[in-house]
């Protein structure tokens, strides 16, 4: 009785999923192309089995004979989004403490209930940095097996770094509990035995930290954690497998380093000066920059149970940041769409548009930082963050022109993900859990 029951149930999630292997003709009123920084009227794209086959408009492409239409009137499409920091295994509403009873299996369900949402809010691709046990790793095979709905997901697993740093230890415990994290390292031969040990249990890219941060105990965000030489370690050991490294990094001297020492993408990059900011431009890196989730840290953080010393960082830190930000921007540096999503709620990854506005961005820009700019950041060029033969079939809609009004992109009315509809009309698509 427990098999047919167990077979039932694995038959009923196989039927639930969104079957991507028709051909579909997929129209709308606008398509934002962020690769050439033009709109389109009325285009039409052919998708087969997830993948874009032929591009035009409707008046010049027309549907295949055995192709479902799919139109969405006078709607604006643009490829669907790529957020380069979430934090899918945790939510902002868990108070330091208590979260330390949560084992990592806990961890995982609660990243199948976020991975949902952050699809549902647009966001096709998202890149994972930190979680531990290889969560994230976990939640990416469930995803990619069809198993559960949710983004593409680029994972770290548990990030490198320093004994007592941001990113790699637990700081909250007494000394008597004796524990230190999964990825804590000394010295550079250290480093490069926990990247070969990420990499061997299957992630995407090395997550490590340059500086402190506002939500671990006792660092400093000006302060610089691990040795350009250690820095250099984890980028040498990890480029010599073709992968990427992001460091978290808030203070000038901690992204200094990291830049020096070939790191690919800096996150949060708060404290910007303009020798750091030419650097970051010299050697074309990335920064990835979070400057909406200050606003619900410091609305909410003390009702989630945030403690003191990191509401006070976040204080410290939040203007400095988005001036940063603001001449970053304004000095051609490569800025990417970073929410910083798990710090604030899961599904708001898309209230941070407006804000890059406000703070320097034109709404093109945005909207590139999220597509074309990220996919380049993951060297994913030509298959993701665009709507052109053999991009992959994902793409958001919106009623408005986000053009005019960027804060369209706060509540979506379209999602598709590799050429699988799983949100129309605002609503979810029945079946897509």
């Amino acid at each position: 009785m427990k098999l047919t029951v167990l077979l039932a149930s694995a038959s009923m999630a196989l039927l639930s999923l969104p079957a991507a292997a028709e051909t579909l003709y997929l129209t709308a009123g606008k398509f934002v192309d962020p690769v050439t920084a033009e709109t389109v009227n009325r285009p039409a794209f052919v998708i087969e089995d997830g993948v874009i086959t032929a591009r035009g408009t409707t008046n010049r492409l027309r549907k295949p004979a055995e192709a479902t239409s799919i139109d969405l009137g006078d709607a604006t499409l643009v490829p669907g989004f790529i957020d380069m920091h979430t934090h899918l295994t945790s939510d902002p509403e868990d108070p330091a403490y208590y979260s330390l009873s949560f084992s990592d299996e806990r961890q995982v369900l609660t990243g199948v209930k976020n991975a949902r949402k952050t699809l549902l809010a647009g966001f096709t691709t998202v890149r994972n940095v930190g979680a531990s046990s290889y969560g994230d790793v976990a939640l990416r095979d469930a995803i990619n097996e069809g198993d559960i709905s949710g983004p593409r997901m680029f994972v770290s697993g548990p990030p490198v770094g320093i004994l007592g740093g941001h990113c790699s230890d637990t700081n909250l415990l007494p000394s008597e509990y004796e524990l230190t994290g999964e990825n804590v390292a000394t010295g550079p031969w250290e480093m490069r035995e926990k990247v070969r040990r990420n990499i061997k249990y299957g992630v995407d890219l090395i997550k490590t930290c340059s500086t402190g941060g506002v939500f671990s105990k006792g660092t400093s965000l000006g302060a610089a954690q691990g040795t350009l030489e250690e820095l250099t370690a984890i980028a040498e050991e990890a480029h010599a497998r073709g992968i990427k490294v992001a460091s978290h990094a808030h203070g000038t001297i901690g992204i200094k380093n990291a830049i020096l020492a070939g790191i690919d993408t800096i996150e949060h990059a708060s404290i910007l000066d303009e020798d750091t900011i030419n650097l970051a431009k010299e050697h074309g890196t990335y920064l990835s920059m979070d400057i909406y989730n200050t606003e619900y840290t410091l609305a909410e953080g003390e009702k989630n149970g945030v403690l003191a010393e990191s509401l006070a960082k976040e204080r410290a830190i939040s203007k400095i940041q988005r001036d940063s930000f603001t001449s970053a921007v304004k000095a051609g540096v490569k800025v990417v769409f970073g929410s910083d999503s798990g710090v604030y709620p899961h599904g708001d990854n898309g209230r941070q548009f407006s804000r890059m506005v406000t703070f320097g961005m034109t709404p093109m820009q945005a909207i590139q930082a999220a597509t074309s700019l990220a996919a380049e950041a993951l060297d994913k060029t030509g298959e993701l963050g665009c709507g052109d033969v053999g991009c992959r079939a994902d793409f958001v809609a919106v009623d408005t022109n986000p053009l005019t009004d960027i804060s369209v992109f706060e509540e979506v009315n379209f999602v598709m993900k590799d050429g699988a509809v799983y949100k129309r009309d605002g609503k979810q698509v029945a079946g897509t859990y």
